[in-house]
């Protein structure tokens, strides 16, 4: 990994990130005054001072930041520990994360992301999960993952942990979003989970490394969640749950917002049934989630005309990517595509159904099947 403790952007960065009191509205704030992370650390107290939310205290604070704050020393535990280290200003942050209103400006990352996390859903609820909500959380991060989307959440006890699992389970990609340091994994339990999601996805937050869990970072940590997302699903949660935080920033930022239903008498079922009144879309499978998305995983147009490969197309098998090939936008027969394709029959039609499952073609008659438009 490259020694990170050398790049002068990410050192200003990352000491802007350790400013006790500098969270992600003020940090936005200074960077739209200043320009950039360095800029904010050499700026007088007097000009860091007009800023919004910055009081003396504060403003000294950030002053004080370079002599005070050991930037490099952090940068070089995240080389010796392999955490990558993205600013926003990087072409690997993820474009959607970059869209809201208060983006993290620095990302702290084990694994790796990819393009197909374009199309990802965040899964979350309780912590206190009945076996019901477990299992309704495994099947739907399992259904999404063979669907081809990335499923995120925030490795907690509960509805966060049988997510990551469901996705793993299925052979998908998974992203965990933490409220603590990458070096501090909590719950301490959830290390071993960590290390296996960071080998199919990835393990982030905008926390330092060595931050401990603090309580006011985790209802934090939600906006990262629901920003990397097309979409939030809420399964099982109380009326006081963290997990209904999520759900409203995911409002906020313009995604959808799902829940599962559940028992009347289940008090951790009674913020799922508030979202439904306020709006939220009910689900009882992933089709319920696909079909509402629908037009937010279609392929886009590039500026030529051109069009951009849908991130699920990414993750297709050279067979499947052969019966792909053999259908055009309208509808074809499937005799064709056997034909075109130069596959066995019994190949072409279980890719199909794989195809179908995943969004991508979908069938017009018996004999006929389309791409999704």
């Amino acid at each position: 990994m490259t020694e990170l403790s050398s790049d002068p952007a990410r050192i200003a960065a990352v000491r802007l990130a350790l400013v006790s009191g500098v969270g992600p509205i003020i940090r936005q704030a200074l960077l739209e005054r200043f320009q950039s992370a360095a800029a904010v650390l050499s700026a007088p107290e007097k000009e860091l001072r007009e800023v919004k939310g910055v009081g003396a205290k504060l403003a000294a604070a950030i002053q004080a930041a370079t002599r005070e704050v050991n930037a490099e020393e952090e940068l070089a535990h995240c080389t010796a520990e392999g955490i990558a280290v993205l600013l926003e200003s990087d072409e690997q942050y993820p474009q959607r994360l970059r869209d809201i209103h208060d983006p993290p400006g620095v990302l702290f990352l084990k694994g790796a992301l990819a393009t197909a996390d374009e199309l990802a859903i965040a899964i979350v609820g309780t912590r206190h999960a009945t076996s019901y909500g477990l299992q309704q959380a495994e099947r739907l991060a399992g259904g999404l993952a063979r669907a081809g989307y990335t499923v995120v959440s925030g490795l907690a006890r509960g509805i966060d942990a049988a997510a990551h699992r469901g996705a793993l389970a299925a052979g998908g990609r998974t992203l965990a979003v933490l409220g603590s340091g990458l070096s501090e994994i909590y719950p301490p339990e959830h290390a071993g989970l960590a290390k296996e999601i960071a080998t199919s996805g990835a393990v982030l937050g905008e926390q330092p490394p060595r931050m401990p869990p603090i309580g006011g970072a985790f209802p934090q940590r939600n906006r990262i969640i629901s920003g990397l997302s097309l979409g939030t699903i809420v399964v099982e949660a109380d009326k006081t749950s963290g997990a209904l935080i999520t759900a409203r920033m995911a409002n906020e930022q313009g995604r959808e917002v799902f829940a599962v239903p559940g028992r009347v008498d289940n008090r951790m079922a009674h913020g799922c049934h508030h979202l439904i009144r306020d709006g939220a879309k009910l689900i009882e499978s992933v089709d319920d989630v696909l079909e509402e998305l629908g037009p937010l995983a279609s392929p886009a147009k590039s500026d030529d005309g051109r069009e951009i490969r849908h991130p699920v197309e990414l993750q297709l098998n050279p067979q499947e990517q052969a019966v792909l090939a053999a259908i055009g936008d309208e509808p074809s027969l499937i005799d064709d595509v056997i034909v075109s394709s130069c596959l066995p029959v019994p190949r072409v039609l279980s890719t199909l159904s794989v195809l179908e499952m995943k969004r991508l073609v979908r069938r017009v008659s018996g004999n006929r099947v389309q791409r999704y438009h």
